[in-house]
């Protein structure tokens, strides 16, 4: 195959599609890490233009990784709808990218076809967008999910309450939970990242969070993030589960490299919907970012962006409760700036609303970044603006055990009312019988846990 583009009199010729792909990425220092960048401005314009004329087919014919090779690449490809993708294959990315931001194209439109989109169809599109089209593109999609309460309708904007502790001492996480709640957080999920992923350990942060939710009547979902084997034995020997969480790949060596394989979620979701806590029927929950991959040495050669939208493919085959980015947790290695992480954030958020799951984001940082907070809250105003479905949020913008930076408890609320969005119905209608908040409006209380103190449902 050979893909060529002439700029300014000079002649660009790439050897494959993976290499148009990559150098068609906007800049970001995971991608010149692994030596897969555009060299200059100007190279990265003529992969953009060699890609717009590629066909959706090319792009399904050449997989980041070989379908004989790779499990997420069979997953991906064994799940299309034949009578969707045929409709479209010979599309142009060009046209695909007009189709998409047409004012006439509609949710309904865009939900159908992706049923009949590769990863690499997702990924090829998103190199063609500017972050303004990322969001408004992402905005026509809700992709909502229902565990206890359904989450992702029109007009919401939840929370994932991590309270994080880094002992993993209960009664630390208790006052931490607490908080969040007085902040109106926790619709989305009370969901912890353990220090210890011993079951025993697991099991007791599992009864204190079920505790919670059922002494004050929360229409919430509980989760503890240990890895998924570990979830999976507690949950054996009794533990109490609303949902069962893994970090994913973009490819069946990275997921290795995780601990887990396609089989292991099989596993852990009939496992929940025998024992688990939850109503359903989404009981799994999902993470990826932009750079695992290369991290493992398990990219195959590809980009990140484009083994990013591999993840969304690989999480989409088990109808998920929660999936989200953890877009500047990896560090600058992958993510060097603010300008790359607000960027990679919005690319995440539209490839996989446009993969059919139930997106969130992290909008995270680390110290040695160059990032600060105002760069995050950005990011937050933005993805709300695009109709994410959560958000993270910790105490004080600091996760003081993953020591990274992340959206504040109260940050939710200021988002929420800056775009007149509210919380899942339910927890809302919690929120005022708790007297958290009166008339949509938090009271007196936000911010002190004591406030919840000795209070029932």
């Amino acid at each position: 195959m050979t893909l060529k583009s002439t700029l300014l009199g000079r002649t660009y010729t790439f050897s494959s599609v993976k290499e148009v792909l990559a150098k068609a990425n906007e800049q970001k220092s995971g991608d010149v890490l692994a030596g897969l960048a555009a060299e200059s401005e100007l190279e990265r314009v003529a992969a953009k233009e060699a890609l717009s004329r590629m066909t959706l087919n090319t792009l399904r014919e050449n997989p980041a990784v070989p379908y004989e090779e790779d499990e997420v690449t069979r997953i991906n490809q064994d799940a299309l709808n034949e009578t969707v993708y045929n409709g479209i294959k010979n599309w142009t990315v060009a046209d695909f990218r007009e189709w998409i931001l047409d004012c006439d194209t509609e949710e309904k439109d865009l939900l159908r076809v992706s049923a009949g989109l590769t990863a690499e169809m997702i990924a090829a599109v998103t190199k063609l967008m500017s972050n303004l089209d990322l969001v408004y593109a992402a905005s026509k999609m809700r992709v909502p999910a229902r565990c206890n309460t359904t989450i992702g309708l029109p007009g919401t904007l939840s929370a994932r309450l991590q309270p994080n502790h880094t002992t993993d001492n209960v009664d630390g996480i208790t006052a931490s939970v607490l908080e969040g709640l007085t902040y109106g957080c926790g619709d989305a999920l009370i969901g912890l990242n353990p220090v210890n992923d011993a079951v025993s350990s697991v099991t007791e942060v599992l009864k204190r969070l079920d505790d919670i939710k059922n002494n004050y009547g929360i229409p919430t979902q509980i989760c503890v993030l240990a890895h998924i084997t570990t979830q999976i034995e507690a949950v054996r020997q009794g533990a109490p589960a609303d949902l069962i969480f893994q970090s994913v790949a973009g490819s069946e060596k990275g997921n290795r490299a995780f601990g887990f394989s396609r089989e292991t979620v099989i596993e852990a979701h009939e496992l929940l919907r025998k024992h688990g806590t939850s109503a359903g029927p989404n009981v799994l929950y999902f993470e990826t970012g932009q750079g695992s991959e290369l991290s493992s040495e398990s990219h195959h050669g590809s980009d990140q962006v484009t083994m990013e939208a591999r993840c969304y493919a690989f999480c989409r085959e088990f109808s998920p409760f929660l999936v989200n980015t953890v877009v500047g947790f990896i560090g600058p290695e992958y993510l060097y700036d603010s300008r790359q992480v607000v960027r990679a954030g919005l690319e995440d958020h539209f490839m996989g609303k446009l993969s059919g799951l139930p997106m969130g984001c992290d909008c995270c940082y680390t110290n040695h970044m160059m990032a600060d907070q105002n760069d995050l809250e950005n990011l937050s105003l933005l993805l709300a603006s695009a109709g994410v479905n959560y958000i993270i949020s910790v105490p004080a913008s600091d996760d003081v055990m993953l020591n990274y930076q992340s959206n504040a408890y109260h940050d939710i609320t200021a988002i929420r009312a800056a775009l007149n969005l509210r919380p899942i119905r339910e927890f809302e209608l919690w929120l005022e019988k708790m007297g958290i908040t009166e008339n949509g409006r938090l009271s007196k209380h936000a911010g002190d846990p004591s406030f919840l103190l000795g209070k029932k449902a």
